[in-house]
């Protein structure tokens, strides 16, 4: 009996030490990505016109969100514009955290200007690129950015590594205050004007105006989407 009393003890003691080591290799593999996006409005100039327009971190667009499949993301906002705030995480799988997908009076209240919110997520089962926006009036036009989903570490590509990755992100840009253009055609019942020029990774092109005369601009419709670019060695 104390024979078997020891082999159970003994297999009880390499079963959970199975368990730690598997346990401990998921802990290193994963990790906590953590940004601050600070929400303010920047003077940025396109078409020889410039404006003041809602930004993340100054950044138009804001920055691009890298993580990998187990991570945990956590990014903290901070509202400092006059505009009530929330941002969507579009094409990312939120499973049983409904409440850190961002679209306003949906699955959560704005975040009111002066607070901050933190919005916690984890990548499962997900690689790719997509994009962040702001999901309130229209705002977005200007409050997005990309979000790279890499798988995890070791994985092999399935085609030839390329030797440099580039996000090409696709948007517009208006010279006018969007919101404005926005509650004057609610007024009209008509659709919003035409933008005024089309733009890749925020710069309409030499062919405009102004082209050579202006800050690091982004700009994105409600159906942009950053299209990642590889370029073969």
């Amino acid at each position: 009996m104390a024979k078997q009393g020891k082999t159970y003890m003994g297999s009880a003691f390499f079963f959970l030490a199975f368990i730690t080591m598997i346990m401990f290799s998921f802990t290193v593999e994963a990790a906590v990505k953590k940004y601050q996006f600070d929400v303010q409005v920047t003077n940025i100039s396109r078409l020889c016109h410039a404006k003041p327009i809602v930004t993340v971190n100054g950044m138009f667009p804001g920055p691009t969100i890298y993580a990998r499949e187990g991570d945990t993301v956590l990014i903290n906002v901070t509202n400092h514009a006059q505009y009530n705030m929330s941002i969507h995480w579009h094409g990312l799988k939120q499973f049983g955290n409904g409440w850190a997908d961002g679209p306003a009076y949906i699955t959560q209240c704005p975040i009111q200007t002066g607070n901050s919110y933190t919005y916690a997520f984890n990548v499962t089962g997900q690689r790719g690129t997509l994009w962040w926006h702001a999901h309130i009036l229209w705002l977005r036009a200007t409050v997005y950015g990309a979000i790279v989903l890499m798988p995890k570490e070791g994985t092999p590509f399935p085609f030839p590594q390329p030797s440099q990755e580039v996000n090409l992100v696709l948007g517009e840009w208006w010279n006018t205050d969007v919101e404005e253009l926005v509650n004057q055609g609610n007024k009209l019942g008509l659709p919003p004007n035409m933008s005024d020029a089309h733009t890749i990774n925020g710069k309409p092109g030499p062919l405009f105006p102004c082209s050579e005369k202006r800050k690091n601009v982004k700009h994105f419709s409600e159906y942009s989407t950053p299209i990642p670019f590889s370029k073969s060695s």
